[in-house]
């Protein structure tokens, strides 16, 4: 056992490291200079060149393309997230049949374009129109929404069944084992134990792939359903202003950093127990 027989002196706090403006660092400020200006100047050109009439005219138009936009992309998702359950289990599955077929699909809808999708539903449907009458189905294809919905559907159930196998896979294999333990049944240690802590691992894929659909829905504007994009491009169409499509930007743009703060909170909330 040992004694402190001398204290150590205190020290001078370190000096501060002056600010070295290398090139890069006078390039990226010069950089973000510029569009700061180049903001300034696009706030400046849309106040000055503000027409209340068209505001009246078609601000309530860009209202109801905003809650198309809303609704389909909410449905879509919640259906995707229906459809993702089987197929991510599909996925994990030993069944080489089961497997296989969860693995074309994924890899069909993950692989190829969203707008490729929704035009092989739109218009491929559309030349089995006899056939769809026999069955009673041409009452949904017909509309350009309920195909954009399939559409949508089908996509983010691809990009959810991923995220939710990766979000299970990623659980400790000693949960379940500590489960097993327990004497828990395999419904009771997946809904108590291992879906739990699924969900916090996936939560931030899962907001991102909500705000990449609300993004990639401006397509549906193509096969005329009329969402916050079709109702810009329709008033662009009547005024030849561009900024009409400036104020949809700025939309997205108010819909996506909401659902991203909203996201940020939900996130911190339910992961408070793993800060220290």
């Amino acid at each position: 056992m040992s004694a402190v027989s001398e204290l150590i002196a205190p020290q001078p706090a370190p000096p501060v490291t002056a600010t070295q403006w290398t090139p890069a660092r006078i390039a990226g400020a010069a950089l973000l200079g510029l569009w700061i200006l180049a903001g300034i100047a696009l706030v400046a050109w849309l106040a000055g060149a503000w027409d209340i009439d068209k505001v009246r005219t078609y601000g309530p138009k860009y209202l109801t393309g905003l809650g198309t936009t809303l609704t389909l992309v909410g449905i879509s998702i919640v259906l995707g997230a229906v459809l993702s359950v089987p197929l991510a289990f599909g996925r994990m599955s030993s069944n080489r049949v089961l497997s296989g077929l969860a693995y074309g699909y994924v890899y069909f809808f993950r692989g190829t374009p969203l707008i490729a999708q929704l035009f092989l539903v739109y218009y491929g449907f559309g030349t089995y129109r006899n056939e769809l009458e026999a069955l009673g189905l041409w009452v949904f294809f017909r509309d350009a929404w309920n195909c954009a919905l399939l559409a949508f559907t089908l996509n983010t159930a691809a990009y959810q069944a991923e995220i939710l196998r990766g979000a299970i896979e990623s659980v400790a294999r000693g949960q379940h084992e500590g489960a097993k333990a327990l004497g828990l049944t395999p419904f009771q240690t997946f809904h108590r134990i291992i879906l739990p802590q699924a969900m916090i691992v996936a939560l931030r894929p899962y907001g991102n792939e909500i705000i990449l659909m609300i993004k990639g829905s401006a397509i549906v504007a193509i096969v005329t359903v009329f969402d916050l994009m079709g109702e810009t491009r329709r008033a662009y169409s009547r005024t030849f202003d561009f900024q009409t499509y400036i104020w949809a930007a700025v939309f997205y743009l108010v819909i996506v950093e909401t659902l991203r703060n909203i996201w940020a909170k939900l996130e911190q909330r339910l992961t408070r127990h793993l800060k220290r």
